[in-house]
């Protein structure tokens, strides 16, 4: 394994561990609000400031991209990190959230981790390595036809301008499909379209914190992604449709034809 997937791995379980121990004391979490239905609590930023501690201790000189303190550093090794996505499940005590810690080297993504800590499932990814889920081989579904896909999806609440947009294609997916789900955390929605879970995935408006470990994990399970115009500016834009190579060009298409 990569040294420095092992730093990375390290990091994230230290994070889910921190998440865990406060999971039965919500009460007293203190809760600040970013913006509408967009919060960050002292969790976020102690997961956050562990993850830094021990990819700093390792690695001094690399930049450093998180969610909840910004950019640190310019090096041509970068960590993007988000410590805890699926914020308010997290608060609400639904059990569905994550951390994802992701190195760009170059500009490029070369290193993904994505641990679920209610479930212990640890997603990897090391480019052109592939990808696993607890050290077993991962790949994405074999599911060749949308009227037998189960697709995931997030709402732009950060970007509510676009719930039309979004409910466009709401309506021409569901009904060409096997169902929609929302669960609130892009970065394991997308662990799961690696692992077979889910056989394709859109959302819009989304940070590279939410999505660069994911996209990693997606692609080295052999599976495709790019933005609403089919091009590779995901992760500028926020935009992507992600999926199986069978199922992605469906997707593409039905999203596609909604923004027109």
């Amino acid at each position: 394994m990569h040294p420095m997937l092992n730093i990375a791995i390290k990091a994230a379980r230290r994070a889910g561990d921190i998440m865990l121990r406060y999971s039965d004391r919500l009460d007293r979490i203190n809760i600040e609000s970013k913006g509408p239905a967009d919060f960050v609590s002292e969790v976020d930023r102690m997961a956050e400031g562990e993850i830094i501690h021990i990819l700093q201790s390792s690695y001094p000189g690399h930049a450093i991209l998180a969610e909840e303190s910004g950019k640190q550093g310019d090096d041509e090794y970068q960590w993007i990190i988000d410590p805890l996505d699926g914020t308010t499940n997290y608060l609400h005590g639904f059990p569905h959230y994550s951390v994802s810690i992701a190195l760009m080297h170059k500009g490029i993504l070369d290193q993904g981790v994505i641990y679920d800590p209610v479930r212990d499932e640890l997603f990897t990814a090391s480019r052109g390595n592939g990808a696993n889920l607890n050290n077993r081989r991962l790949r994405v579904s074999n599911v060749n036809r949308m009227q037998n896909a189960l697709i995931g999806t997030g709402f732009p609440f950060k970007a509510i301008h676009r719930v039309d947009e979004w409910v466009n294609v709401f309506r021409a997916v569901l009904p060409r499909t096997s169902g929609i789900r929302r669960a609130g955390s892009a970065a394991l929605d997308l662990a799961h379209v690696a692992a077979g879970r889910f056989d394709g995935f859109w959302e819009m408006d989304l940070s590279i914190w939410d999505i660069a470990a994911g996209c990693l994990l997606v692609q080295e399970a052999g599976g495709l992604i790019a933005d609403f115009d089919g091009e590779q500016g995901h992760l500028q834009s926020g935009n992507l449709v992600a999926a199986n190579p069978n199922i992605f060009p469906q997707l593409m298409d039905i999203v596609e034809a909604s923004q027109t």
